[in-house]
């Protein structure tokens, strides 16, 4: 199982340098949210395996962070230097408010969570006007 939670991680950091190529910053960015949502969707024992005490996922933290925190700081920094984005959001701030939008709704599906993160995509266009 820790295998194949590495080979996931990996694929969702990855993603990162494939969709900065292919998009403008800000559509880079909103896109790897949106994989980043998917990724929590099929994986939501991952949290569980994190935090399980199991010695074999003691590194699974590290790992993910070392592997999917500068893959969306890069993408991060991109839409933030266009300035299509609102400064001051670190990397973190977004991998903790998508796994919170990402938690499970009774009745709801996926598509709800990408919902909830198309709307924090939204407020992250926001910058404030003088």
């Amino acid at each position: 199982m820790k295998a194949v939670l590495e080979r996931e991680i990996n694929a969702c950091a990855d993603a990162a340098s494939t969709l900065s190529a292919a998009y403008e910053p800000v559509a880079a960015l909103a896109n790897w949210l949106r994989r980043y949502t998917e990724f929590l969707a099929t994986k939501r024992g991952l949290a569980a395996a994190l935090h399980s005490g199991d010695p074999a996922f003691d590194a699974l933290p590290g790992y993910f962070m070392g592997r999917v925190g500068p893959a969306l700081e890069s993408l991060l920094e991109a839409a933030t230097a266009s300035g299509e984005i609102r400064t001051g959001i670190s990397s973190n701030d977004l991998l903790i408010a998508v796994a919170n939008l990402s938690l499970p709704v009774a009745d709801e599906g996926v598509a709800y969570s990408q919902r909830m993160v198309a709307l924090l995509i939204d407020g992250l266009r926001y910058t404030e006007r003088t």
